[in-house]
């Protein structure tokens, strides 16, 4: 009698188990106290002005969300998967943000490593928002995964008609980093843009990322005329590139993307990038920001020794702020369920200004802000309102 309650009572504690696991089985990201939200990016390395910035404006949005009460009744925390900017580490340092039950992947800030996470994240079901892959083929790669940043596609012809109209370019030297899927993205949508706007490429150089010596490439250029230069690759390789310009006594200035945007470029680059021009998705323009993005750069400022946020910071943020709306508005932090919300984003208010998603998950922002380098630091030189 005695071994019949034992069984009795032991059959009656597993199935309770059985219970207890089954009812999480579609709760498993809101399981415990917190919600937790994946960074992925580089925090040392090549890119880790990116990784760095966009962790910052993350942990500015988890702060002000908890402070307000936290999401759906609980705390959001942010589990790092830092990768050193090293691409054979993107997949292994994904797969480890999933097996911790992230209830999304913030990241990673470069086209070429989303496109590594991608595949991972869509075959988890686990949504992943980039806050800085603007290059092509990123969300074609899967239903659960989104951006909230300015295209290239959409930024590049714009900054390329203000080249044409405004400052008149005619002829350009074309740089691009080959290998890098930011670059070479970036490069075949320049191409046909140059065309529209009659900008003729007189001459086409190829470098690699991490190299530090342009001699040759440099020596090529000066044998053409030409008005600038579009330099399609980043921010390290930009400034170096530009020094040796200035070595070899050209004067002409770079116009390139948001990889070309980091401290580090002025840092490195010293006087050789003044004038250098770097389009973006967010500046800061105080004169004409809205009383949440100011009330963004004020709190970035004062717990950043009164340094200004940038695009990676600012798109880091909304990210944040986007997975919590849809996790409100779907009462759940599984993303199987508030995915569906979050493709149903319309007119939504960030600190970057309104986001929209496209029948295709694609952001439609506006407008485009064209930067300069000028006296060690990145001003305002044209705002571009996105109308096409």
């Amino acid at each position: 009698m005695k071994r019949k309650w034992y069984l009795f009572l032991l059959v009656a504690l597993m199935s309770a188990a059985l219970v207890v696991s089954g009812c999480g089985s579609n709760e498993k990201t809101t399981a415990g106290d917190t919600i937790k939200i994946g960074f992925l990016g580089g925090k040392t390395g090549n890119h880790a002005h990116y990784g760095i910035e966009t962790l910052k404006g993350m942990q500015m949005a988890v702060e002000d969300i908890n402070n307000a009460g936290g999401l759906l009744g609980k705390k959001v925390e942010i589990v790092e998967g830092d990768h050193g900017s090293n691409s054979s580490e993107a997949a292994s340092v994904t797969q480890k943000l999933i097996t911790q039950k992230v209830a999304a992947v913030i990241g990673d800030p470069t086209t070429g490593i989303t496109k590594l996470a991608a595949p991972i994240c869509q075959s988890n079901k686990v949504v992943l928002m980039s806050a800085g892959a603007v290059g092509t083929g990123v969300v074609e790669l899967g239903d659960y995964i989104f951006r909230d940043c300015l295209l290239d596609a959409v930024a590049a012809p714009v900054v390329t008609k203000y080249l044409a109209e405004d400052l008149k370019w005619k002829k350009v030297a074309l740089v691009t980093t080959t290998g890098l899927p930011y670059s070479e993205s970036l490069t075949s949508i320049f191409k046909p843009a140059l065309d529209k706007y009659g900008i003729e490429i007189v001459t086409e150089q190829n470098i690699m990322e991490k190299d530090n010596n342009f001699s040759a490439q440099v020596t090529a250029l000066a044998q053409k005329q030409f008005d600038g230069v579009i330099f399609t690759g980043y921010y390290n390789e930009g400034a170096l590139f530009m020094k040796e310009m200035r070595k070899q006594g050209l004067q002409q200035v770079m116009a390139g993307g948001d990889g070309l945007l980091g401290k580090e470029l002025y840092e490195i680059g010293e006087e050789a990038v003044e004038g250098s021009m770097v389009y973006t998705g967010f500046a800061v323009d105080t004169n004409n920001a809205v009383e949440k993005t100011k009330d963004f750069i004020e709190k970035y400022q004062a717990k950043n020794n009164n340094a200004q946020p940038d695009m990676f910071s600012a798109q880091g943020y909304d990210a944040v702020m986007l997975i919590a709306d849809a996790i409100k508005a779907a009462e759940s932090a599984d993303p199987t369920v508030y995915r569906e919300k979050l493709v149903q984003t319309k007119d939504w208010k960030g600190v970057t200004g309104t986001i929209s998603f496209d029948a295709n998950r694609e952001p439609i922002k506006s407008p485009v802000y064209l930067l300069e380098v000028k006296d060690k630091q990145f001003a305002v030189k044209t705002v571009i309102p996105v109308t096409d």
